[in-house]
């Protein structure tokens, strides 16, 4: 049957309708484009676009019929309407994937990104976990007793929704990695966000694999779930492969698994799911999102059909989702989650101080820059951080090249001695290695017998307390210490901060992590109908798509539920 063609010039594109017809209900066309941006916005109701004489008009009732040669039989004229375009409803919750959503028991697919320090704090994995998302406490850099004290207040939720620890790669400390695994398996942490990692750890390996079981229908079970956070491909691979088989043997000799676990860990991956980390906070490469999620989603379909795991494969994504527009590029290019972190720590449950909230509230996308992390400082590692109003990035990268200049501290100039003592420290070098000294006896005693033996590791040991003090200093808001605030941070701030503006978010004291994480997840599925609504031919004029951050009063009424 020939397909019926019809032409409408509307104000902004021309536009050819699609070969169908509206048939009228008892509901009436509104018609302008603000009609048809509001119904955009319902995004629980399905919009229907129409012609009604020179105009476009949308509904959100009645029936469609597509691909009739003719209109439909009816008495009157006004009974039917060219269709133009038809959107399904699009609600947050049937964003991503619906295999990731399952596996960890979530409504939406979000991730609030495990900040170190206690950053991403209790009470905000609780608030995520409440609203169907899943937080990761950000026990990185955290003594084993605080890390400890988080699971013993976040256990009594694990049986009602979900929650998260981070576990990161500390080639530095072993022993405090093995005993942050104790802990996590000690207390039935079922799920880890494992990041900064470049290989594959005994410790990282034993969790994984500790209590694997196959049903009798044949089924394995993996009661440890690790959510790995990678941004280089040789990375992934590891994480979407299975076990190697030397960890597998090392663990099986100490008797720390069994045979049967190491057997069963053959058939399974080191994580199921895997976030592409672009240009971010914290432990970075700067990776752009755009190249990072295809390549990724290329090594998943690549690793699924080598190792035709029983649940596939998930690939999501970090790094710079901070507005509507880059959470429904993510999607549109197949994430299965979103994963956040700068936006958080502008948050009032976030684990850090006034001053830094304010000062990531005054961030542009340009007031970031890398310096050397302290865990990995000797390695050439290196963080992304805010610079705007602290010179912690400056300092720390002298505080690097005295360390690739020079043996020891008895090797420094005298004059950079003292402008370290007077400027970076603010106290004599000496009293800086005794306070070194006393941590490392408590924390891991093997640097400190090290530094004995090797002046430069205990060069970099003391200068790795004035990278590790600044963190400190920032979370606690040490108005003294506000030049050496080290505040990690990527530009997602910068663009969160522009989308803001104006609006109620401005204010640091109204950003919660459910308010911001609704507004994006919303936001994202108007994003993305009004692209559909482009792909008819159909584009709004841009003052009726611009997208304001709402209440969460008003985003419960608009998704018809309690948040």
């Amino acid at each position: 049957m020939p397909v019926r063609k019809i032409t409408m010039r509307y104000p902004v594109c021309g536009h050819t309708a699609l070969s169908g017809w509206w048939i009228e209900t008892d509901a009436v066309p509104k018609t302008g484009y603000g009609a048809i941006g509001a119904a955009v916005r319902q995004i629980t109701d399905p919009v229907i676009v129409v012609g009604v004489q020179d105009e476009p008009g949308v509904v959100q009732d009645g029936a469609v019929t597509i691909g009739n040669d003719a209109a439909p039989n009816r008495p009157h004229a006004s009974s039917r309407y060219p269709l133009f375009a038809f959107l399904p409803p699009l609600h947050p919750k049937d964003l991503g994937d619906p295999v990731f959503k399952t596996a960890h028991g979530l409504k939406y697919p979000y991730i609030v990104g495990a900040m170190a320090n206690g950053i991403t704090s209790v009470a905000m994995v609780e608030a995520a976990g409440k609203a169907g998302m899943v937080g990761f406490f950000g026990a990185a850099g955290l003594a084993p007793e605080d890390i400890e004290s988080a699971i013993s207040r976040l256990h009594v939720h694990q049986k009602k929704f979900p929650v998260g620890f981070n576990l990161i790669y500390s080639p530095n400390e072993p022993e405090l990695e093995a005993a942050t695994v104790g802990l996590y398996l000690k207390h039935g942490v079922r799920r880890i966000s494992a990041s900064a990692y470049m290989d594959m750890t005994l410790p990282l390996v034993y969790y994984r694999v500790k209590g694997l079981h196959r049903l009798a229908g044949g089924d394995i079970i993996s009661p440890n779930q690790v959510i790995a956070k990678v941004s280089r491909v040789e990375v992934a691979r590891k994480f979407f492969a299975p076990p190697p088989e030397r960890l597998l043997s090392q663990l099986v000799e100490k008797h720390m698994i069994s045979r049967e676990e190491a057997s069963l860990a053959r058939f399974i991956p080191m994580a199921e799911d895997l976030t592409a980390e672009a240009d971010s906070g914290g432990h970075t490469d700067n990776r752009p999102a755009i190249s990072l999620l295809p390549t990724m989603l290329a090594v998943r379909a690549d690793s699924q059909k080598k190792y035709s795991y029983q649940r596939p494969l998930c690939v999501g994504l970090a790094g710079g989702i901070a507005t509507p527009e880059s959470a429904a590029a993510a999607f549109s290019m197949g994430a299965a989650y979103v994963l956040t972190g700068s936006v958080n720590q502008a948050c009032m449950e976030a684990g850090t101080s006034d001053a830094v909230r304010m000062m990531l509230a005054e961030a542009g996308q340009a007031d970031v820059t890398m310096a050397p992390a302290a865990d990995m400082f000797e390695m050439g590692v290196k963080v992304q951080v805010l610079k705007r109003g602290t010179m912690f990035a400056l300092r720390a990268a002298k505080l690097y090249d005295l360390y690739c200049a020079h043996d020891s501290l008895d090797t420094l100039p005298q004059a950079q001695k003292e402008i370290l003592e007077r400027d970076f420290f603010r106290i004599r070098l000496a009293e800086v290695w005794a306070m070194t000294r006393r941590y490392f006896s408590g924390r891991d005693p093997e640097q400190i017998e090290r530094a004995e033996k090797d002046p430069k590791h205990k060069m970099a040991l003391v200068f790795r307390w004035y990278l590790g003090q600044s963190s400190g200093w920032a979370n606690s808001g040490d108005p003294s210490r506000k030049i050496d605030y080290q505040i990690w941070c990527g530009p997602a701030i910068g663009a969160f901060n522009e989308w803001v503006k104006g609006s109620f978010l401005e204010k640091t004291e109204n950003r919660t992590v459910v308010g911001i994480a609704m507004n994006i997840l919303y936001g994202a599925a108007v994003v993305m109908r009004l692209n559909w609504l482009k792909s008819h031919g159909i584009a709004l004029p841009p003052d009726m798509t611009a997208l304001s951050p709402q209440p969460v009063s008003y985003l419960s009424n608009i998704l018809q539920q309690d948040l």
